[in-house]
């Protein structure tokens, strides 16, 4: 028997997602005879211990004898328990300096790390996440920004709804202004912001299209890799070797920027890849852009005025564009940028449906067997304490 625990979120702010709904639970007990599910209890969570206990799971306060814990933010330094095995987003593969501590506990406890963001296909694709409901909760966010700045719609706050189906039927008879959008990415994150675009009767246009011409309705385009950066000898794009070598690459986007009203930003960003713009180009005038949602919320990365993380209840601050410093949002002389770190958050239960849906279709049958496949193998970032050869990059961050 294999026993599976689903933690309590110990990080603050309390995160009310989960790996697993209680109806995926229920499924997983009548297919897989050989899993216990578990869940640890917990006040915060989106579906309740009740829900856990109707549908069959046992809901009990320590996880101390399960074989797999599933979270999904990073786990509190003085709850890791010794010898386990974990998946949750770790936040460490790029040496994130505030979870060094974690990663240091996790080797000196002998810990076995399976990391959700390092799940990919063969071809590099991320097999599970919460994108799409970042990309849906950060473009609705984006654009009731841009209603308050402009005064022309009032949007509810998604928190408020129930479901991203009641999400949506907010959305009837709301007419936005002949204004302009650029989207930026192709993964999850953008499929979300598209969604939402759609939903709320934006029309597509294309890049070039973007560029010349005035709209007497509202627009968005999508702006992708090619679109975004280009070989600073050749002046061409090609995405296997961008995202090999990308300090090769200049960024291509400020054209965009001078036709722009609302940025969605749904781009992967490191600090070896070119920033869509550099703070000293919100001087000048020529700067469009009045309102950006920044939804892969890198702190000064490809949005370089992202000055790091508000809150779900406060989630947009304003950028000063002549002194580069922090204001209250809506100000004339400045640009308001919504970056919020939990997103999904706003509509966590359909996000964890989703989420629990593509672990259980993509992960846990190898999972089950000896966590051997080519899928678990390349994201196990440390096994029982020591860091595996996919990895070893690490080595200095590890201490090792």
């Amino acid at each position: 028997m294999i026993r599976i625990g689903l933690i309590r979120e110990g990080k603050t702010p309390s995160d009310n997602r989960v790996a697993l709904t209680p109806a995926q639970c229920k499924w997983i007990h009548k297919n897989a005879q050989e899993v216990q599910i578990v869940v640890q209890s917990s006040p915060t969570r989106c579906f309740s211990d009740k829900e856990y206990q109707l549908a069959g799971v046992t809901v009990q306060e320590e996880v101390n004898d399960c074989d797999i814990l599933f979270g999904i933010k990073e786990v509190p330094v003085d709850k890791l328990i010794p010898g386990k095995t974990y998946l949750f987003f770790s936040h460490t593969r790029k040496k994130q300096p505030y979870n060094q501590k974690l990663f240091h506990t996790m080797i000196e406890r002998q810990i076995t790390l399976i990391d959700y963001e390092c799940l990919e296909h063969e071809d590099g694709q991320r097999i599970i996440g919460f994108g799409f409901f970042a990309g849906v909760v950060g473009a609705h966010n984006g654009m009731m920004a841009w209603g308050k700045r402009s005064g022309a719609y009032d949007l509810v706050r998604v928190f408020e709804q129930k479901s991203f189906h009641e999400l949506i039927h907010t959305y009837f008879g709301l007419r936005i202004p002949a204004i302009k959008i650029a989207v930026t990415g192709s993964g999850r994150v953008a499929h979300g912001i598209l969604e939402i675009m759609n939903l709320m009767g934006v029309h597509e246009v294309e890049p070039d299209e973007y560029l010349q011409k005035q709209f007497t309705y509202p627009v968005y385009t999508q702006l992708k890799g090619a679109d975004l950066y280009q070989h600073r000898s050749s002046g061409h794009y090609n995405r296997t070797h961008f995202h090999e070598q990308p300090g090769e690459y200049v960024g291509k986007f400020l054209p965009y920027a001078h036709q722009t009203d609302v940025l969605m930003n749904g781009i992967y960003w490191d600090k070896t890849i070119p920033r869509l713009f550099e703070t000293s180009d919100i001087q000048d005038a020529a700067f469009r852009i009045k309102t950006i949602a920044d939804i892969t919320d890198d702190a000064y990365g490809s949005v370089p005025i992202n000055l790091g993380d508000q809150t779900i209840a406060d989630p947009v601050y304003g950028v000063d564009r002549i002194t580069g410093q922090k204001t209250a949002p809506y100000l004339p002389g400045s640009i308001d940028v919504m970056a919020v770190g939990n997103l999904p958050n706003e509509l966590p239960r359909d996000a964890s449906r989703y989420f629990g849906e593509q672990l259980i279709k993509y992960i846990l049958e190898d999972l089950l067997k000896d966590q051997s496949s080519d899928v678990i193998r390349r994201a196990t970032m440390l096994d029982k304490g020591r860091l595996t050869k996919h990895f070893d990059y690490l080595a200095e961050y590890a201490g090792r």
